[in-house]
């Protein structure tokens, strides 16, 4: 499989590069010159396989030549060491549960593969340079990044996070492991952290002295595996027998945007819900056909505080930019910290389950669509551990959280992370 930049103005190149390059010399993001439908009876019998054999037939056309099958296989086996369940929470709603990795967050698939990907090809080539990892988060991505490689020879990795905007817990994954993981404490919003990110990126005086990757879901591989749990979902969920929704909490849009994919390789699903909350820009151009990024808003659900979702592109992308044939397929609906909170009341109250609210916001997109088509069974993403987010849950919800152990880990742990204002402040230290 090649890859493309969506820019249109760099080389055609491989899936090693595309992954060592992160983003395309174009300032693109990288896409496959092809998505070909997996056979109707993969879907058809998908109950018959275990997790690690749909994920080995969905992700094998994006790599092939460039990772030997039984390499796949054996990334893929360490990639998915824990379970990804839907609970039912009432009728016809469920939610999918994706905190049950390592650092308690839906991003631990995309990069763990994406970590054991590059292991993989820094092993196949011992006179290539190492490589830096350039991450900006907006609170899971870091922790999950930093864990996903931590001691992957060949890899350094530096994480940008907006001071005071991220979860204690969330700060305490990503600035306490040490070793090859490095944390820069921004003194801004994502969006400032992530416009140092590409900057950075297109700067050659950097560039010709360390090679840069990204582990943003701008990275194919950090983007791509997570259609996995799209399609475990799909296996439990086909007993229904009914037509499936899925509502997905969005702030870049890659987790999105990979369960598109999944529906692209032939994956039956009636429709998608962008769950957003005030940061409503994918809201605003599905009303009115025009894309306007502004300035972050912070909220509770700081994951998705996201002003200019990088991966909307790629899902115009997918339906050849084809605005109509988008709309159909795709819902998108805003909340206020207020209904978020109040959904997790709600939700508590009535079910006994408890939602973070990121999980919260992609319920109530659920509701909101389900409202139209009652006949349909819709799971909600519940992206993270509400005990990642204890500030506003114990504010809501009457009800003592358990930390568990992946938590408790790094509680104690003392924070190490240096502070910058500016990209001179970013350049600086990469160049030290």
């Amino acid at each position: 499989m090649n890859y493309y930049s969506l820019n249109g103005k760099a080389p055609v190149t491989s899936f090693e590069v595309a992954v060592t390059r992160g983003i395309a010399p174009d300032k693109g993001l990288y896409f496959p010159e092809k998505i070909s439908p997996l056979p109707d009876s993969f879907f058809e019998n998908i109950e018959e396989m275990d997790d690690h054999e749909i994920a080995f037939q969905a992700i094998h056309q994006f790599v092939a030549g460039a990772i030997p099958d039984d390499e796949l296989r054996a990334i893929i086996k360490d990639v998915l060491s824990f379970d990804f369940p839907i609970v039912e929470i009432e009728k016809n709603v469920a939610t999918l549960e994706l905190f049950h990795g390592p650092t308690m967050a839906f991003k631990d698939v995309g990069a763990r593969f994406m970590a054991r990907c590059l292991g993989y090809f820094s092993k196949q080539n011992e006179n290539k340079e190492d490589v830096t990892v350039l991450v900006a988060t907006s609170g899971d991505t870091g922790g999950a990044v930093a864990r996903g490689f931590l001691n992957v020879d060949g890899v350094d990795v530096v994480i940008l996070y907006p001071s005071g905007k991220v979860s204690d817990i969330q700060e305490k994954q990503l600035t306490t492991l040490g070793a090859n993981i490095a944390a820069l404490e921004v003194d801004g919003v994502f969006d400032d952290c992530q416009s140092m990110v590409k900057q950075a990126f297109l700067d050659e005086s950097i560039t010709s002295e360390r090679k840069l990757t990204s582990a943003n879901s701008i990275n194919i591989a950090r983007w791509l595996p997570q259609m996995f749990y799209f399609m475990f979902a799909y296996k439990q969920a086909k007993k229904h027998g009914k037509e499936l929704v899925f509502s997905v909490p969005s702030g870049n849009f890659g987790n999105i945007c990979a369960g598109m994919v999944a529906y692209k390789l032939g994956m039956p699903v009636k429709h998608f819900v962008a769950s957003v909350n005030s940061n409503d820009i994918v809201p605003e151009f599905l009303k009115s056909g025009k894309y306007a990024p502004k300035p972050s808003v912070a909220t509770i659900s700081n994951a998705m505080d996201v002003g200019d979702p990088s991966n909307f592109i790629r899902i115009q992308q997918l339906f050849d930019n084809d605005f109509e044939a988008l709309s159909r397929k795709l819902s998108s609906y805003s909340y206020s910290d207020a209904e978020t909170r109040e959904a997790m009341q709600t939700v508590f109250a009535e079910t006994g389950y408890v939602a973070d609210p990121h999980g919260a916001v992609g319920y109530l997109g659920l509701k909101n669509y389900l409202k139209d088509h009652p006949e349909a069974y819709g799971i909600f993403l519940e992206t993270a551990h509400p005990v990642k987010f204890l500030p506003v849950v114990n504010e809501v919800i009457d009800k003592e959280i358990e930390i568990p152990e992946q938590i408790k880990e790094v509680m104690d742990k003392e924070k190490v992370a240096t502070k910058i204002k500016t990209y001179d402040d970013l350049k600086a230290y990469l160049l030290m």
